[in-house]
């Protein structure tokens, strides 16, 4: 499941070895929510994996990226990725990529409720159809959240917070697998993306049963 849902997010998926640079479509195209997407790409533990740009900067790129070491990658593509897809004033990030295909066997957490409900955080409103949410019982106080990014009917990515009075209760951990285990049994594959400094958030991850393979995710953000 995971392999399909990369080939349809990234356009091609594996990699023979190395980074293949592909042109595709898909990064012209609106992402779920409403946004760009002008570059992304997924790398291995090994430093193998597909870098998605536009077709007409598919040939740069590839370029840029040719004969690096995967420990040269990740300078390469801060310093020049953004100027060859056309979008200079943005920045190329890479977080650490996970997945998972058992979520943890944990207590639920929360209720489902629509995301354009009463009481949300505003960052939880942009998420289409429902969220995930725990409240404070009695007097239905935001803790926490989730939301899911449906990128494609085969792969989802969790997002998560909580509320600076609801940390250390544990509740991101059990509303993650909760949220994974509603995606597995759809049929698609729940993703899990952090920045590699935010040990907290890798912390959730670990607990909700998304272990750190050594994966990467290489993707554009910024002013667009």
């Amino acid at each position: 499941m995971l392999d399909r849902f990369l080939r349809v997010w990234l356009g091609s998926w594996p990699s023979s070895g190395g980074v293949l640079v592909v042109g595709s479509p898909q990064r012209e195209k609106p992402r779920w929510d409403g946004g760009e997407q002008r570059a992304l790409g997924v790398t291995d533990a090994a430093g193998n994996g597909v870098l998605s740009v536009p077709p007409a900067s598919r040939e740069a790129v590839a370029a840029l990226v040719a004969g690096l070491a995967p420990a040269e990658l990740e300078a390469a593509l801060a310093a020049e990725l953004p100027g060859l897809v056309g979008r200079p004033e943005q920045h190329c990030f890479t977080g650490v990529f996970r997945w998972t295909e058992a979520p943890a066997d944990l207590p639920d957490a929360g209720a489902w409720e629509p995301s354009d409900g009463p009481g949300l955080p505003d960052w939880l409103r942009p998420f289409p159809g429902e969220v995930l949410v725990a409240r404070e019982p009695g007097t239905g106080e935001y803790l926490a959240g989730v939301g899911l990014k449906p990128h494609d009917p085969t792969g989802i990515e969790i997002s998560v917070g909580t509320a600076e009075q609801a940390r250390g209760r544990g509740l991101a951990r059990r509303l993650v697998a909760r949220a994974a285990r509603r995606i597995v049994g759809a049929g698609a594959v729940p993703t899990y993306l952090h920045d590699p400094a935010n040990t907290a958030s890798a912390h959730v991850a670990v607990a909700s049963g998304f272990p750190d393979l050594g994966w990467k995710i290489h993707a554009l953000a910024g002013a667009a």
